[in-house]
């Protein structure tokens, strides 16, 4: 006997049975205020078009959008695309976190959740799709099963580049006009000459005791420890112990960080893609790293009339084996030298074996401080895509000592990409230069 399928009225009637009963549940669970920081409740329904939830360590930032996200798949008519700029963090953070809501709310037969394409998908149809920014063409080919994407999440928000995030919103088109799209960033602030502070701070005067803003499309929220009731009194304990001024400011704090012994003020942000098919002399410097640091790659070319390094694409990814770094790196550097930290000649073998010409780094007495000063020379600019590269350079400082006062040595953090490029730039040096 042949299959009759069900009337097209039918099936939207079961369709409509889910999503009543979801968004029944979704109505019941926020009348439990016992489960949320009080702090974040009224944004469980803020619709600005631009939301920023930023602030210290342990400020329960993350588990409420999570919460969010979880609620609004429950309530139906939303999908999220929640983003890291590495696709393979997502695992360990966000995707981690919304299961961790599902279960603690006992919503596991509410919820598919599909390890394999890292998408959580609710009864009713609606879904949470979890990608990493550092793969165009997979943010090209993302659709939800029903709808549209009315959400982007962006956690770590700070390690993404603006041009991506922009290309990201215009990609929300189509759907409901009756249901507002929404662009949320979360994050713990760096420094003020990053670009989201410049692009949604600086233009409105910003000062550290400012906790909120809500204005026409866009909403800001800043939060620390105190605003997260389910710390423990040894996590409040830890945070309050931070004895470094920059760290406790901005990770205590949440504050935006002012940093007055930079190492470095010879450096800008630029849009390099109009120029960079002219650069000739091309300069490759690897810093090695695994589980504690990244492996840190930087792409430079050098003017050496101008006295200018350019610093054009760069690589900063952490648990890479050397067999893997190497297929990373490869359409970076092609056949080019790659000058490697020295100290790990396994690993400059190994990528060798790869198909890397990798070579070492020479060494010498107080290298690090000779190349640091050599840099401090140059007019250094950054392409405005590398967010790492201006992570370390806006954050890269001075050693102080017992007395708070500087040091004539750098501190050995934020360094990674800095060490790469002092080990790219060793022959332009000269002088009878030494790098570490």
């Amino acid at each position: 006997m042949r299959h009759r399928w069900p009337e097209a009225n039918l099936l939207e009637q079961i369709d409509a049975t889910a999503s009543n009963r979801t968004a029944d549940l979704a109505r019941a669970i926020r009348t439990d205020l016992a489960r949320f920081n009080p702090a974040y409740i009224p944004h469980f329904d803020n619709m600005a078009r631009a939301q920023i939830f930023y602030g210290g360590s342990g400020s329960g930032k993350s588990v409420f959008l999570a919460q969010r996200v979880v609620l609004d798949l429950l309530a139906g008519g939303r999908n999220y695309l929640v983003c890291r700029a590495e696709g393979k963090y997502n695992r360990a953070s966000t995707y981690a976190e919304i299961k961790k809501v599902i279960a603690n709310w006992e919503l596991g037969d509410r919820f598919n959740v599909t390890v394999s394409t890292m998408t959580i998908t609710c009864e009713n149809g609606y879904q949470a799709i979890f990608v990493g920014l550092d793969d165009p063409q997979k943010l090209k080919s993302i659709i939800p099963q029903k709808g549209v994407i009315t959400d982007i999440w962006i956690e770590e928000a700070t390690q993404t580049n603006p041009d991506v995030v922009k290309e990201l919103v215009k990609r929300q088109r189509g759907g409901d006009e009756e249901v507002p799209k929404r662009l949320t960033l979360s994050f713990n602030p760096i420094i003020r000459t990053h670009w989201i502070y410049q692009e949604y701070f600086a233009p409105l005067g910003w000062q550290d005791n400012q906790t909120k803003h809500q204005g026409e499309g866009l909403t800001i929220l800043k939060t620390w420890y105190i605003h997260n009731r389910f710390l423990t009194a040894a996590d409040v304990a830890d945070l309050e112990a931070e004895t470094d001024e920059y760290y406790y400011n901005v990770y205590t704090l949440g504050n935006w960080g002012v940093l007055g012994d930079v190492i470095f003020k010879n450096w800008r942000v630029e849009d390099l893609s109009d120029i960079r098919a002219t650069f000739d002399n091309h300069r490759y410097g690897l810093d090695f790293g695994f589980s504690s640091d990244p492996a840190a790659l930087v792409c430079a070319h050098y003017d050496a009339t101008r006295k200018r390094v350019y610093i054009f694409d760069e690589l900063y990814e952490w648990e890479l084996t050397n067999d893997v770094l190497a297929e990373r790196i490869r359409p970076k550097v092609g056949a080019a030298l790659v000058t490697c930290d020295s100290s790990e000649p396994k690993s400059i073998a190994e990528l060798g074996q790869h198909g890397i010409a990798a070579g070492g780094a020479k060494k010498g007495k107080d290298s690090v401080v000779y190349g640091v000063q050599w840099l401090q020379q140059q007019e250094i600019i950054i392409d405005q895509r590398c967010t790492n590269t201006q992570n370390e350079f806006g954050l890269y400082q001075w050693r102080k000592d017992r007395s708070g006062q500087s040091m004539r040595q750098p501190q050995d953090r934020n360094n990674h990409i800095i060490d790469a490029l002092r080990y790219a730039l060793e022959g332009e040096m000269g002088g009878g230069f030494k790098v570490w």
